[in-house]
């Protein structure tokens, strides 16, 4: 069973690009999987609800609701680095990154890290390390 960890700006896609990535995922996953996120993931999303107004908080509230309903699976952490780091430490103990920080990307890239990206602002695609 492989382990896919969703990043903030990846849970804004559906409200964004009105792009179904939990369908998506299972179109371009030939295993079995299941979905994580990390506790500070889940903060941001928060903030970024009780900070700011209109679409993105829109697109967070949908976020919260959609890891919810999907039944996302938290990765507890205990430091407190930013999430980007929080997210690259566990990337490398074995799960598969859903995102679309270009940074992130960029490292996960040079560990050798699968990942998951939208393409074309309209399906997703699964980057192989």
């Amino acid at each position: 069973m492989k382990k896919i960890l969703l990043d903030t700006n990846f849970l804004l896609i559906p409200y964004q690009f009105k792009v179904d990535i939990f369908s998506e995922i299972q179109r371009i996953a030939d295993f079995k999987y299941e979905i994580y996120v990390v506790d500070k993931t889940v903060d941001e999303l928060k903030k970024i609800i009780g900070k700011q107004k209109g679409k993105d908080s829109k697109a967070a509230i949908l976020g919260l609701i959609m890891l919810e309903q999907k039944g996302a699976k938290m990765v507890k952490t205990k430091e407190s680095k930013d999430v980007d780091s929080l997210i690259l430490n566990e990337a490398k103990k074995g799960y598969i990154v859903a995102t679309q920080d270009a940074e992130l990307k960029r490292k996960l890239k040079k560990a050798g890290i699968s990942h998951i990206v939208l393409k074309g602002k309209s399906h997703l695609a699964l980057i192989e390390a």
